[in-house]
């Protein structure tokens, strides 16, 4: 391969020797040059053979190209697998925070009802309660009130009538 890749000078300088071999030894003069012609040849073939890496290297510059090309196709579409399996995950949290929302409406709804239903039936109460003060008092004779012995029958009458209420109060409840 050396031989190959002779430059100028290099070929120079055989023929110089081959010159100063003649006169010494004619076979060997012509020993050199069939060497020497077949230096041109050889070249020859060199040249052929790096004409043949170039068009395989433009070959190789196209593959690297595609492959270059090919990997950063591959990175985006990493990314945008990371972007995608990130927005899945996120739709997963929120349809999982939106059914406890849900669930908690739901709740929350039936205490809602529970304390609509319990609010009624207090105000049922209060209404019979009402109904029941009202009648206790309007038997206390306030024209009586001035005289103690009357006065004293009816607090004790009255608080035997609250006695009674309270009492259906406490049964009720």
């Amino acid at each position: 391969m050396a031989e190959t890749k002779t430059t100028p000078k290099t070929r120079k300088t055989p023929a110089k020797k081959a010159v100063a071999s003649k006169k010494a030894a004619p076979k060997k003069a012509a020993a050199k040059k069939t060497a020497h012609k077949k230096a041109p040849a050889k070249a020859t073939t060199a040249k052929t053979r790096a004409k043949r890496p170039a068009a395989a290297s433009k070959a190789a510059a196209k593959d690297l190209r595609s492959v270059a090309v090919e990997t950063s196709r591959n990175a985006l579409r990493a990314g945008l697998g990371v972007y995608g399996m990130a927005y899945d995950q996120l739709l997963e949290q929120l349809e999982m925070l939106q059914s406890q929302v849900d669930d908690a409406q739901g709740k929350l709804n039936e205490r809602r009802k529970q304390a609509e239903a319990v609010y009624e039936t207090l105000v049922k109460r209060g209404t019979a309660v009402e109904k029941d003060a009202l009648k206790a008092f309007e038997d206390l004779e306030l024209d009586a009130l001035t005289d103690r012995t009357m006065l004293d029958e009816q607090m004790s009458k009255a608080k035997a009538r609250f006695d009674n209420l309270r009492a259906k109060v406490t049964k009720a409840g």
